[in-house]
């Protein structure tokens, strides 16, 4: 599969600020989103400051130090691992001269390298404009004035005015468009909940490995590789699952540290598909040592879009960490952690396992008999891979030992119209009792 990458990298110059009243940043994944937009990076200077700069964010003295650097490197590009004001990136560019970029317009330069699909081109583009429309002055030095001379004289619209304006008609046309997209991601969703098809929706930091596990589970082809952002559209599968039957699994965008509250905003329509699940996998990666801050990360930004869904932490990457394949349990019969490799397939069965207790509840045994009428109850045990044993009576009658949730069992007999005692036979109150201990509903 083609990679993504520009046609020839810019010579670039990093900068990491670390600055004690605001939050520290990861330098090295700094230099991994660089390295992720395709940019040759030439240099990496990192700057210690008790608080930021009002004009030049690094100071005047180190702005001067960048200038040298970039005209003895023949740089053209100055990247900042921080949010800089319109007024500290025009301030950079005229002591360093050349262009000067934050976090995040990286991160949107590389949003618009993986944007493939008709919705992820729309929320790229809104939000290159959102943060566009805050850099608009000084942008165009030689024409902000307004009209003059005579019978040119009086109010009028100046340069920096229209062009506000015609960024607003773009910004509304593209909110249109996507509330569109929404709209018709509510009716799918609304069809499935219909059809009691369940949505398991994976969420993580970038580079956690999520799109190799979604073409684990889903037996896919999403585009995975080992950079940050490899994947930024949302991918729904439709998959089989034993024991549960339908599922969909949703594959969503990855998150990163001190993401800009407007790219959260603009992906909103992508992160729904979160919002609406049944369960979400919070895919973690094992092996890095700044794996305590990702989980961090990710549950910020969940809090933020209002993710009240339940949350199983996968923790991928076990052939690189060492771990072996297990679940934790949060209490008897609660999934809370389950460690798998998505590359060598460790512990995919345990988290197949862990997916379907959090979905339908507690794994039991059970007991069935069924009349030669009730085939197409048979058949969906089967489909569901459930059966254990099976043996027909001299009635013809067919018994059967299954390993399944109770809840699911419950509502397979009830869709099919048949009498739950004649099934089950003496265990049928236990059976009940099995569903209100554990407060299941079907």
């Amino acid at each position: 599969m083609e990679e993504f990458a520009p046609a020839q990298s810019e010579r670039i110059i990093l900068v990491s600020v670390a600055v004690q009243m605001l939050d520290d940043l990861d330098s090295a994944e700094f230099a991994l989103l660089a390295k992720s937009a395709g940019a040759e990076v030439v240099e990496h200077i990192h700057v210690q400051r008790l608080r930021p700069d009002a004009k030049l964010f690094v100071g005047s003295g180190k702005a001067e130090e960048i200038a040298e650097r970039v005209e003895a490197l023949e740089a053209e590009l100055v990247i900042f691992d921080h949010a800089l004001t319109p007024a500290q990136a025009r301030n950079l560019e005229r002591v360093v001269q050349c262009r000067v970029v934050d976090r995040t317009e990286l991160i949107l330069d590389i949003f618009a390298q993986r944007a493939r699909t008709f919705e992820g081109k729309l929320q790229v583009e809104l939000a290159q404009l959102a943060h566009l429309s805050s850099r608009l002055v000084g942008g165009r030095l030689g024409l902000d004035g307004q009209k003059g001379g005579i019978g040119l004289r009086g109010p009028g619209e100046t340069q920096l005015e229209t062009d506000r304006r015609l960024l607003k008609v773009r910004m509304t046309q593209l909110k249109a468009k996507l509330d569109k997209v929404r709209q018709t991601r509510i009716q799918g969703r609304a069809a499935r909940q219909k059809a009691a098809v369940p949505t398991v929706s994976l969420v993580g930091y970038t580079n956690a490995g999520k799109s190799t596990l979604f073409n684990r589970l889903a037996h896919s082809d999403v585009y995975a590789a080992d950079q940050l952002f490899a994947t930024l559209d949302p991918t729904l599968r439709r998959l089989d699952w034993d024991g549960i039957g339908t599922l969909v699994l949703a594959d969503t965008v990855g998150f990163v540290r001190n993401l800009a509250h407007s790219l959260v905003e603009s992906f909103k329509a992508t992160l729904e598909e979160t919002l609406e699940a049944n369960l979400i996998l919070h895919v973690i990666d094992s092996s890095s040592h700044d794996m305590h801050e990702q989980i961090e990360a990710v549950e910020k930004v969940l809090k933020e879009i209002g993710v009240d869904t339940p949350i199983l932490r996968v923790y991928n990457k076990i052939d690189q960490s060492g771990e072996e394949a297990k679940i934790i349990y949060a209490k008897p019969h609660q999934p809370d952690r389950v460690y798998v490799s998505a590359h060598s397939a460790a512990g995919l069965d345990l988290l197949k396992q862990a997916v379907q207790e959090c979905l339908m509840g507690q794994l039991q045994s059970f007991d069935m008999v069924l009349k030669p009428a009730y085939g197409k109850l048979r058949t969906q045990l089967y489909n569901l891979n459930v059966i254990n044993q099976e043996h027909y009576d001299d009635e013809g009658n067919l018994h059967l030992q299954v390993a399944m949730a109770p809840a699911k069992l419950e509502q397979l007999i009830k869709q099919a119209h048949l009498p739950i005692a004649e099934i089950l036979g003496e265990k049928a109150q236990q059976f009940q009792r099995t569903l209100e201990e554990f407060e299941i509903k079907p």
